[in-house]
């Protein structure tokens, strides 16, 4: 089993920056692929940003430039910086790991509110 815990979350103003943390613990040796996905109100989930182990990186296009998708894995933690943040980010962001044999684990979320 593994257990997933994000932080850093929070209210930001459009053009600011965030960090997103995930913390996997438990069997983390039986991780492959990390990512980020976000569900907005009213819509549904999305992958905005993936890494493999060996730290290739995927972004959905609305992302690209602006956020940047990372992975310590001595620490069994991926992070997820966000940068020039618009309104449209807005949303419940999931931590997402998937072992070898793609079974999927999720964290409880957390929200990143982008308001003037």
């Amino acid at each position: 089993q593994v257990q997933l815990v994000e932080s850093g979350g929070g209210l930001v103003q459009p053009g600011g920056s965030l960090r997103l943390s995930c913390a996997a613990s438990g069997n983390t040796f039986s991780i492959n692929a990390m990512g980020w996905y976000r569900q907005a109100p009213g819509k549904q989930r999305e992958l905005v940003a993936s890494i493999s182990r060996g730290g290739m990186a995927n972004y959905t296009d609305s992302v690209k430039g602006r956020f940047a998708i990372s992975r310590d894995n001595a620490k069994s933690t991926v992070y997820l910086q966000m940068n020039s943040l618009k309104v449209e980010d807005t949303a419940v962001y999931y931590c997402n790991a998937q072992n070898w044999r793609r079974l999927d684990y999720w964290g409880k979320g957390t929200l990143v509110f982008v308001s003037s």
